[in-house]
């Protein structure tokens, strides 16, 4: 599939549903999406694809145009990394077993963090995150919002900052796999590995500028630069790196849940002339007659 250069088209290639850890269903979001003018879209979820099969029956009704998509938690260096995987066979069995192991890393968390937050003597603290989540894995957010229920704190944001941030009692590291192993998941079903949101990892700039020839050379083909919570100098600083590093060029809001207008859908920073879009080497639409 490729998406022609169209001032009118609205590509958002990184959001997330109740699959994972965003606030709206997926044929919700797709709804949304199409309310915010949005044509082209990828359900990234994290470490899972449960949401795409909705997702594609509401997008038809809506008039969007879905591109599979992931987000997978890897590691590189000992820290966490996300990377984003798009326009992939959802049937490939080798990327669902792989799926099916990182859901196994999830749980294996979400468990390590209950027991770790067991002195605060909340009833079925797992249980509780489990339906937060909306039966899925739950993630930190979750065991803020049963925390909060339960009366132990005033907010999410004290959960984090007393329980669940960097460096607190629940900040449990999860059992990702490495980096390339991730990206060669990807590759193998016939996707397209994209280095997600580089500027959040708090790296220097030196330290990025590793990390994107280190997942260049495993395989991964681009990195997203343009997302939420950017200033135009990191815009530029992430066209230099696509550029140096000879990748394509991503985009996407990460949007996970109504009223924050920095992370709408949609909502996303042009990028600078000079970069060569990844939705320029998507696949043609499993179905489709012609390519969109």
């Amino acid at each position: 599939m490729t998406i022609p250069q169209d001032p009118i088209l609205c590509i958002d290639l990184h959001c997330h549903s109740t699959a994972s850890d965003g606030a709206l269903s997926p044929g919700e979001l797709l709804a949304r999406a199409a309310e915010k003018h949005v044509t082209h879209l990828a359900l990234t979820d994290h470490d899972t694809i449960s949401g795409l099969a909705e997702a594609q029956a509401a997008a038809e009704a809506a008039g969007v145009v879905l591109i599979s998509g992931i987000e997978l938690s890897c590691l590189w260096r000992s820290r966490t990394i996300h990377i984003v995987g798009l326009d992939f066979d959802v049937n490939n069995s080798e990327f669902i077993s792989a799926l099916e192991q990182q859901n196994r890393n999830r749980w294996a968390r979400a468990a390590m963090i209950a027991e770790r937050l067991s002195k605060l003597a909340i009833p079925d603290l797992l249980d509780r995150a489990t339906t937060e989540a909306g039966g899925d894995v739950p993630g930190r957010p979750h065991f803020a919002r049963v925390m909060v229920e339960s009366g132990v704190v005033k907010n999410a944001a004290q959960a984090f900052k007393r329980y669940l941030g960097a460096g607190k009692v629940g900040d449990v590291k999860a059992y990702w796999p490495e980096l390339q192993e991730v990206v060669q998941w990807i590759n193998a079903a016939g996707g397209i590995a994209v280095l997600a949101h580089p500027r959040k990892y708090q790296l220097t700039a030196t330290k990025l500028r590793e990390l994107t020839a280190d997942f260049r050379r495993a395989g991964g083909r681009s990195i997203e630069v343009s997302t939420s919570g950017q200033s135009s100098g990191d815009l530029g600083f992430l066209a230099e790196l696509c550029m140096r590093e000879k990748l394509l060029a991503s985009q996407g809001s990460d949007f996970h849940f109504p009223g924050a207008p920095w992370c709408e859908l949609g909502r996303i920073m042009k990028m600078p002339d000079g970069l060569e879009p990844v939705w320029h080497h998507f696949k043609q639409i499993p179905g489709a007659s012609a390519p969109v």
